[in-house]
């Protein structure tokens, strides 16, 4: 396995607030494993307060862990292309909405511009899902997503199949063994898992 120590990672975060407690915590190990980690935020993660949390805390909780102050406008992730490259950029959460544009070559924000920089690079995309129309609507933008060079899939599995069927979330813990796969060119496998423990 590649090791992250002296990496740049772009880390990406979209409005599935739900998941975010999964998601700094991988933050922190990546911190941990020496890689440098750029955060890029979302027009509704740097906004939108919700009952998992207000904005502005969470805009505290990811300079204080990285160290390094959110990228928060198209015109200031651009730069991730020529003249800042990143070796992998991350986006966790993804959301439905995100997976929609990105799919479709839409860059409305400052995550989705970063992506499209890091790929104009040929560095790895590295995209963890969370989703309530994987298995709907969105399942056409999810496949062909998959279906694109430099681009990845930290393995994603049903949270509910039951109350919420079309739902996919990928396993953030996976996060780092899917970045260290990517960067040699790799998917993480197997892609489809458990994740519905009843």
């Amino acid at each position: 396995m590649t090791n992250l120590k002296g990496k740049t990672i772009g880390f990406g975060l979209t409005g599935s607030h739900c998941t975010y407690d999964e998601v700094f915590p991988v933050m922190k190990k990546l911190v941990a494993m020496g890689a440098t980690v750029v955060p890029v935020l979302s027009y509704t993660v740097q906004k939108t307060d919700t009952r998992f949390g207000d904005a502005a805390d969470h805009l505290k909780t990811i300079e204080s862990i990285t160290g390094e102050k959110p990228i928060m406008t198209i015109p200031d992730a651009e730069p991730l292309g020529p003249k800042r490259p990143l070796d992998c950029m991350v986006i966790a959460p993804m959301t439905g909405n995100s997976t929609s544009k990105f799919a479709n070559a839409l860059t409305d924000s400052p995550v989705l511009m970063a992506a499209k920089a890091t790929l104009r690079n040929h560095r790895p995309v590295v995209v963890a899902v969370s989703t309530n129309d994987a298995l709907g609507l969105n399942g056409v933008n999810i496949m062909r997503l998959m279906a694109t060079k430099d681009i990845y899939f930290v393995p994603l599995g049903q949270d509910h199949p039951y109350k919420k069927p079309n739902s996919l979330v990928a396993d953030m813990d996976l996060i780092p063994e899917t970045i260290e796969a990517a960067l040699e060119g790799k998917q993480k496998q197997p892609v489809l898992i458990e994740r519905y423990s009843g």
